[in-house]
């Protein structure tokens, strides 16, 4: 709950937490006063979050785990609640990036993007409410999901991508509507192009497609923003943390964007 101006007290789970969105959410998140469960894939990368964000004296702790495994994520919310104790945010940002032309994608490309943007939301939320305590908070519970403007008006050559983010919106505005009479909210917030290190890589992929250049790329990008620019992964979090304050409490079953003006519903 907030406890004051610009202050939340609780537990929060976020996923894929150890660079970009993620990274900042977490931070944001812990600089207001919340105790910051994290996770990746990749041991190393949360060590080596967690001792910075300890080193600034924030309340943070983390395991590594793939969302894409039901096991795992029952371990990863076993040990957030073993550690701080019944989780009241739960961010989903776990992703990554996947298309190209429809007709060479694979059956294999198709499904991780789908497990690993979409699936690994349910079944991330789905523990959370079974067993990371997120229903005892009552009206001060929040879910909020990490989705894409690519999830409403699609992106050229990112099939599998615009899939499972529009299925993350669909998700929890049905997901919304079923937990609005407990006051838990769930919402999406939907970045644009934000300048982090797979916008980076998405950059490559297409210039490798359109046999072009990161650079010109960049460019044309930016050209289609009204404002110009890359948002950056601290204006994503700052909609985020307004979301998990209880003056946020009446917002519900709503996918809001983050972009720049790039997206217009």
């Amino acid at each position: 709950m907030t406890t004051g101006e610009g202050t939340i007290t609780g537990v929060a789970l976020v996923t894929g937490a150890t660079s970009g969105i993620g990274r900042a959410v977490t931070e944001r998140l812990a600089e207001r006063g919340m105790q910051v469960f994290i996770c990746a894939r990749t041991a190393e990368d949360v060590i080596s979050t967690v001792k910075e964000l300890r080193d600034r004296e924030l309340a943070v702790d983390g395991l590594d785990a793939d969302v894409r495994s039901a096991r795992s994520v029952r371990r990863l919310v076993g040990a957030a609640v073993d550690r701080f104790g019944p989780i009241r945010v739960l961010v989903n940002n776990a992703g990554r990036s996947g298309g190209g032309p429809t007709a060479k994608i694979t059956d294999e490309l198709w499904d991780d993007v789908i497990d690993t943007n979409l699936t690994s939301v349910f079944r991330v939320t789905r523990e959370v409410l079974s067993n990371g305590g997120l229903m005892d908070a009552g009206g001060a519970g929040r879910i909020i999901s990490i989705a894409s403007t690519g999830g409403k008006q699609g992106v050229p050559l990112g099939a599998p991508y615009s899939a499972s983010k529009g299925g993350v919106i669909a998700f929890s505005k049905a997901l919304a509507k079923e937990l609005a009479p407990s006051g838990v909210t769930v919402n999406t917030v939907c970045p644009g192009y934000v300048e982090t290190p797979m916008a980076v890589r998405i950059r490559e992929a297409y210039a490798s497609t359109w046999n072009s250049t990161p650079e010109a790329v960049l460019e044309q990008f930016e050209a289609k923003i009204p404002l110009g620019r890359y948002s950056t992964p601290e204006e994503v979090a700052g909609l985020v943390g307004y979301l998990a304050t209880d003056t946020a409490a009446s917002i519900t079953a709503q996918a809001l964007n983050v972009c720049g003006g790039l997206g217009i519903f």
